[in-house]
């Protein structure tokens, strides 16, 4: 298989910190377009909880439009990796951020649940569960967390308090990381295309089935993809019914890590209050370092974090449909299905 591989070129196949050079990581708004975000989040109600309707409409902001669509256009056919500063968290109450940053991902995609109780705006913060508490995820916890991708075309976060110490973002291109792969271990490429096991997710309770199968690369109609949870992956082979992981399957997913976790393919940063991250899942993969948390209850670190699907997206692999529903370019897909009502 791997001999008919080639390198991929593409924007998003970046190495290190010439992301940081890129004009994606340079967008900043303007006084008059946080004007707008403020005042129609002030004046509107949002849910941000609840399924996804087939005729909901963003919130119209002329002067971000163009913007909206620019950070849109990038995320797919760009860098993959988007920073956008300038708005004043420290200034704005909660609420107000909230609803601020709602609109303006509105009209990038449209958010889907991050649960089965359909949450569509996640809090990261230390929720201080212990490690055996099933309510436990990695974003409610202070620790390391490894290199991996969310269920979703593009997750995007705001910065609304950072942590005293710690807490920086680590973000690699997927793609460069295949194309290093390709030329150190194609034979890992191979393993790497061929479906892994998947536990189903501990907060997702809507899907029945106890695992799903999805390669980490992908190459459909052209189009690359990249997804990666190892955590989850650890776990459906350790399951009683399902078969052991095989010596080259666990070479492989360690390769992976150790190229992510190389200086020279990753970018590392911290952010800032009140700077946004939008990350492309397909061709990205990131992380956060442990951090340390200020004593004071509304001085701790709190990060808000959305799930887009994205109406540009590229086609996928049906081997993803257990965890994206819908493989369909532009299709509403990702998330978590809500859990059956009683």
């Amino acid at each position: 298989m791997t001999a008919s591989l080639k390198p991929i070129q593409h924007r998003a196949a970046w190495v290190g910190d010439e992301l940081k050079q890129c004009r994606e990581w340079n967008f900043k708004l303007s006084p008059e377009e946080i004007d707008e975000l403020l005042v129609i989040a002030r004046e509107t109600e949002v849910a941000f909880d609840g399924p996804v309707e087939k005729d909901e409409s963003p919130e119209s902001l002329p002067l971000l439009t163009s913007k909206a669509a620019d950070i849109r256009d990038l995320l797919e056919e760009g860098s993959g990796a988007i920073r956008v500063t300038g708005f004043p968290a420290n200034d704005v109450d909660e609420r107000t951020t909230k609803c601020a940053f709602w609109h303006l991902c509105r009209n990038i995609g449209t958010p889907v649940s991050q649960a089965a109780t359909g949450v569509r705006l996640f809090d990261v913060r230390d929720a201080g569960f212990a490690d055996n508490d099933n309510r436990a995820r990695g974003p409610n916890t202070r620790k390391k967390l490894s290199f991996h991708t969310d269920r979703c075309d593009v997750i995007g976060f705001l910065c609304y308090r950072q942590a005293k110490s710690g807490g920086e973002n680590l973000v690699v291109s997927s793609v460069s990381m295949f194309n290093t792969m390709l030329a150190e271990r194609p034979d890992l490429v191979e393993v790497l295309m061929q479906p892994f096991l998947y536990q189903r997710h501990n907060v997702d309770t809507g899907n029945e089935t106890k695992y799903l199968e999805q390669p980490v690369f992908s190459i459909y109609e052209g189009h690359f993809a990249s997804n990666l949870l190892r955590v989850l992956i650890d776990r459906a082979y350790a399951m009683s019914d399902t078969p052991d992981m095989t010596d080259i399957q666990r070479e492989a997913l360690d390769y992976m890590e150790q190229l992510a976790s190389r200086e020279t393919l990753h970018t590392r940063f911290r952010q800032e209050q009140g700077d946004m991250l939008f990350l492309n899942n397909f061709v990205t993969l990131h992380r956060r370092t442990e951090f340390t948390d200020y004593e004071e209850p509304e001085r701790k670190r709190h990060l808000l974090r959305i799930w887009l699907s994205m109406p540009n997206s590229r086609p996928l692999h049906p081997s993803f449909s257990g965890n994206y529903g819908d493989t369909r370019a532009g299709a509403i897909r990702g998330g978590m299905r809500p859990s059956a009502t009683k």
